[in-house]
Parts: structure tokens; sequence; C-alpha cells
């Protein structure tokens, strides 16, 4: 089968497409015949040997862990041959997305909704888990809460705004400008152009603030939260001087990381079925062009996400 290695960690360079053996599944597993998977930000920083490398001990390296595909061979009651799945596959460990065959746990999949394409179904699986267990597990928005997301038309993002809203909260997002009519599309209630102004000139009285961008981001945040308030970073570490900053001033903040969930799968396949979440796919390249999928991605400008097809 087509597969994408990586050789050692570091630049783009270093992955290569070859042949690579199919691989076997055990009891618990299902192989997906992949019609679609993704990019994120952590496939760039794991392989740079930054992000989750240290979790993956095996060689050689096969990175991703978004997948979209068809069963075709189960050692699972909870699927058939023929199923249609999607789901992160094994994270944060060694999930070998990038592959025409992958070995899944099936207790991390759902099946695919039906009106929804391999390629939307890929998109909307690290990025909106990653939403949807913040705003709903490290941390319960509520009907009302005032929420600030960071960086609102990126992967993580846009499924952010539209998850927020589903719960009821009034939502301010910062992009460019040029990105504007896009997140407020997606339902956020106010924009602001980080470009153009400083976000904590602009804003007071927030009850919640997802900071998808780094530990600047999250210190200027800071000044813009409720006393009880909390402010989530999914993009950068949270040094102890921040948290002991937040907590003189009465307010949350920590770090957190998505975990593969087959139960919150099937929450984000009710989404995406009765379409109160939808997948904006940037673009779309054959495996063969990952090294220009990872330069897309790290140029900094890829709005919702980047699909790969095998």
């Amino acid at each position: 089968m087509k597969a994408v290695i990586l050789k050692d960690f570091g630049g783009v360079s270093n992955l290569q497409v070859t042949e690579f053996t199919k691989p076997i599944i055990v009891k618990g597993q299902v192989l997906v015949k992949i019609s679609a998977l993704s990019v994120n930000p952590i496939d760039i920083k794991t392989r740079e040997g930054k992000g989750v490398a240290d979790y993956i001990t095996e060689r050689p390296v096969i990175l991703g862990w978004d997948i979209s595909g068809i069963v075709e061979e189960s050692s699972s009651p909870d699927f058939e041959k023929g199923d249609e799945v999607f789901g992160m596959n094994n994270y944060p460990g060694h999930g070998k997305a990038y592959a025409a065959y992958v070995a899944a746990e099936a207790n991390q999949l759902s099946l695919k909704p039906g009106p929804i394409s391999h390629e939307q179904s890929a998109g909307a699986c690290l990025a909106a888990l990653t939403a949807w267990q913040n705003l709903t597990t490290h941390h319960h928005i509520k009907k009302g809460d005032r929420v600030l997301i960071h960086g609102g038309s990126g992967g993580v993002g846009h499924f952010a705004i539209q998850i927020a809203k589903v719960l009821g909260a009034y939502v301010i997002t910062t992009s460019s400008f040029e990105n504007r009519k896009f997140v407020l599309g997606l339902g956020a209630d106010e924009h602001i152009d980080y470009k153009a102004v400083h976000f904590e000139d602009e804003l007071r009285n927030m009850d919640f603030v997802l900071n998808t961008q780094n530990e600047f981001i999250a210190e200027r945040s800071l000044f813009v939260v409720s006393a009880g308030g909390t402010i989530i970073s999914i993009g950068s570490e949270v040094s102890e001087e921040l948290k002991d900053k937040a907590t003189s001033l009465g307010l949350n903040i920590f770090r957190t990381r998505v975990r593969s969930s087959g139960s919150d799968m099937r929450k984000i396949a009710e989404m995406l079925e009765d379409r109160s979440l939808k997948v904006h796919i940037d673009s779309i390249f054959a495996l063969d062009e990952i090294v220009r999928a990872h330069e897309k991605l790290s140029g900094g400008k890829t709005v919702g996400k980047i699909v790969l097809i095998p």
C-alpha cells in the first residue's frame, strides 16, 4: 500500500512517499481503507520532533491521526465490513493515518453520517474533537456565556465557533479582516480584526477564552476575562508564572490536549448529520503531495481544514 514515512524528525524533505506493508489488525481494531484524511498543526510540530513525538516509539514513523474510509476487515463487534467510518486514531500515540489503509481502534471511531462526504468527515476529527472537548469537558459552556475564540478561521477555531453557538454562548472571535465574513457566517456574534486593534483594548467581561495561538495571546487574554473566568490554551504551554498571574486575578488558566474518543466522535457525527456543524475545506491534496500540504498549513493562512486523498 502507499504510505508516507517520516525518515527522521525535521523538515518536510524527511517525508517520503513509499510502498509499505498493509497493516494487520488485532482484537478491537478495524482495517479501514482510507478515502480521505486530514492534516493538523500537530502534524507539523510532531514532524519537527516536538508536538507528540515523544509518544511515538515505533519506527518507522507514519504521521497523521484523522481518517475517514470504509471498513475492509473487522475484529470488533462495533463495526462490520462495508461500514463507512471516521475518527481520530490513537491520539496522542502513533496514528499512522498517512496511508492507504489504517488499523484503527474501533472504540475511537464513529459511523460516518450518510450525507457527509469522506473529505468533510476527515476534516471533522482532531480539530472538531478539540473544540468539543474544550467546550464541554474541560470547561462547560453555558447558555449566555460570553466566549472569546482566538483564531476563529482556523481548523479548531471554525468548529469552536459553531459548537459554542449550539451551546447557547455569545461568541466573539479574532481573525484577519479578510476572514471576517467567513467567521460571522459560522455564527460568531462579533469579529475583531487582530491586525487592526488589540483585542484586550476592545473586550471585557468574558467568561471563557479558547486560545488557539501562543502564550503571549494567553497572557493578553487575562485582561478581558471576568473574575472566576477560564482561559484554555491548546496551542502553547502555560508557564507557572502565567498561572500565578491568573490566580492573583481570580482566573483559571491551563493547557489541554485532545484525546481519541468514540463517544465524542458520535457527538460530532450527530452535529454533522443535523448540519449544526459544518466543515470548511481550505484545500485538497493527493497523498503524494504531502510536502505541499505541510507547506500550505505552515504558511499560517489556512481557512478551515486541509484534506488529503490517498
